[in-house]
């Protein structure tokens, strides 16, 4: 009688995990992409630079670019090359692809912790005054859009606000604004999500 029940207790095990294990993979795990790519390499055509987006959790992303930026607080102005570094949080992207919108190629809103360093050897123009060899560092958060479109352009906007530290000169608040325009060269999802 033991052995019968064992058996058919057996027996349920085997119909009744995978059909869970199905819809958790559905849903996806903690470190499945579901929506996100897993790299995305960009051309910057805007302000002209590289940009290379990593997804490392469900709707988290870390960023990297080199390119054109404008540094501006109460102190003055600071153009030249810049080094951006974000770690990003998505929160619309399963909102987007129920209502049958594009999420490939990281499409969709996002919040971010923001980093840019502008160093002096690769400044344009700059009113701040202080050494010439000074760097400034941008700290902060910022609020943005990215959309990749099915030929691989891509435009990303960020708005956002923090700090800026001086390095040879006086450090302050301020805005961030950037406004991308470039080219996923990297190979996207399809616009609708598949589950293994």
């Amino acid at each position: 009688m033991l052995r019968k029940v064992f058996y058919l207790a057996g027996l349920a095990l085997q119909f009744t995990v995978p059909s869970l294990y199905g819809q958790v993979r559905e849903k996806g795990e903690v470190f499945d992409l579901v929506h996100l790519e897993r790299h995305q390499f960009k051309f910057d055509l805007f302000a002209p630079g590289l940009s290379y987006e990593l997804g490392v959790f469900r709707n988290q992303t870390v960023s990297t670019s080199l390119g054109l930026g404008l540094a501006t607080y109460q102190e003055g102005y600071a153009l030249g090359l810049a080094w951006n570094n974000r770690y990003r949080y998505y929160h619309n992207l399963s909102r987007r692809a129920s209502n049958n919108k594009n999420v490939s190629g990281n499409s969709g809103n996002y919040i971010a912790a923001a980093q840019a360093i502008f160093f002096s050897q690769l400044r344009l123009a700059t009113d701040i005054g202080g050494p010439d060899d000074f760097n400034l560092g941008f700290y902060g958060l910022v609020y943005g859009i990215q959309r990749t479109y099915p030929k691989g352009f891509n435009f990303n906007v960020e708005l956002g606000a923090g700090y800026y530290r001086g390095d040879g000169a006086v450090s302050g608040y301020g805005p961030l604004l950037s406004l991308n325009f470039g080219w996923v060269a990297t190979k996207r999802k399809s616009k609708r999500p598949v589950f293994e």
